[in-house]
């Protein structure tokens, strides 16, 4: 089997590391929101180029307690794409405030700044992007934009930890960003976890005080929190990683000019766009094919596993079907919908598996 991601290879890579880091945690005997936690925020910090990083219990929670942080709630609009994993749309929901949906670049498959302007009404207050697969949204026009009506701009980074926009960290792009670190991510750890970036200081205080049940001083609760926060055995997980995060997205970023090189005449199939102002990190390779079904099949059928991201769109979720929202609203985003699949990417795919890969989707439709 040739897998989507390989954990398993990824994580043996380090194994060694990854045992001593657990290994100091126990006998410190600190196991949350220890000295590991610590170094691991100042590090992301540091990295992305931000004042605070605050971690938490996973990606979702980053998402919310930044949308609760900031003040979103009840009534108040947020917009941001229908293209994505359910947790964004989820998030403003669980706060209270309403999603309002837009439709995506046909290129990039984030969220278009043309289509966010005719959402904005007098209740929005926030606009969230979502660097999809791995690629920055276009920062530029959506953070000029939310200037001009005067809102907040959260970055949903969770695909794309070490990407860039115009030299730039994704991360450092908006009042605060999100990233999760759930196992298949390019940062990722065994279990669950996230973090939120941000450079303004009383948030990031407001933040921490909100992962820890509203205080700051043990029993003495000045809000309504929550219990998120990150284990320090899986900071030492991260600590290892972060180590090793930019030589693996490297990696991915060979990987995909592969695939760019020799599935390049292949007419059945589109190739993700990687624009000249940001640097892709693919998270996913996502092709794009009106001959998914038939791709997929050829695949599966030589144990190569494949992956459909997103096979309904969020406007289009039972759950929201009280939005109103019907088919055609974002025919981008629908589109898309029934055409992306992921292929195998990962920093230790062999050549010679993605060339079994290549020539199987080659001769899908007789390329």
């Amino acid at each position: 089997m040739i897998n989507l991601v390989d954990l398993k290879r990824q994580f043996q890579s380090v194994k060694g590391e990854i045992f001593q880091g657990i290994n100091e945690v126990i006998d410190n005997g600190d196991y949350i929101l220890g000295p590991k936690v610590k170094e691991l925020e100042e590090k992301i910090a540091k990295k992305l180029g931000v004042l605070e990083a605050i971690t938490v219990a996973n990606g979702t929670d980053a998402l919310v307690l930044t949308l609760e942080a900031y003040g979103i709630g009840k009534g108040d609009e947020v917009i941001t794409t229908p293209f994505t994993f359910f947790a964004t749309a989820e998030a403003i929901s669980r706060v209270g405030a309403i999603p309002v949906f837009a439709d995506v670049d046909p290129i990039t498959y984030n969220l278009s700044p043309l289509e966010i302007e005719n959402k904005i009404t007098s209740s929005t207050k926030a606009i969230i992007p979502v660097h999809l697969f791995g690629q920055p949204s276009d920062m530029d026009e959506i953070n000029e934009m939310a200037k001009k009506h005067g809102l907040l701009v959260f970055e949903d980074a969770c695909q794309a930890f070490g990407a860039t926009y115009k030299d730039r960290c994704v991360g450092s792009l908006g009042a605060a960003a999100c990233f999760s670190f759930f196992p298949t991510k390019n940062l990722g750890t065994i279990g669950d976890g996230g973090v939120i970036t941000t450079s303004d200081i009383e948030v990031a205080e407001r933040i921490r005080k909100l992962r820890t049940h509203g205080t700051t001083k043990k029993y003495y609760h000045d809000r309504i929190g929550y219990n998120s926060r990150l284990d320090e055995i899986h900071a030492a997980i991260l600590l290892v990683n972060l180590t090793k995060i930019d030589d693996w997205n490297q990696e991915r970023r060979k990987i995909a000019d592969r695939y760019q090189q020799f599935l390049k005449t292949a007419p059945h199939i589109n190739l993700p766009s990687e624009l000249s102002d940001r640097t892709h990190i693919y998270h996913l390779y996502c092709i794009e094919s009106s001959y998914r079904k038939e791709i997929i099949e050829a695949l599966n059928k030589e144990k190569i596993q494949t992956g459909v991201y997103y096979p309904r769109c969020l406007h289009l979720q039972e759950v929201y079907r009280s939005l109103n929202y019907k088919e055609g609203d974002f025919p981008i985003a629908e589109s898309l919908s029934e055409k992306i699949l992921a292929i195998p990417m990962h920093p230790f795919l062999t050549e010679s598996e993605q060339d079994r890969i290549i020539k199987i989707i080659n001769e899908v439709g007789g390329a």
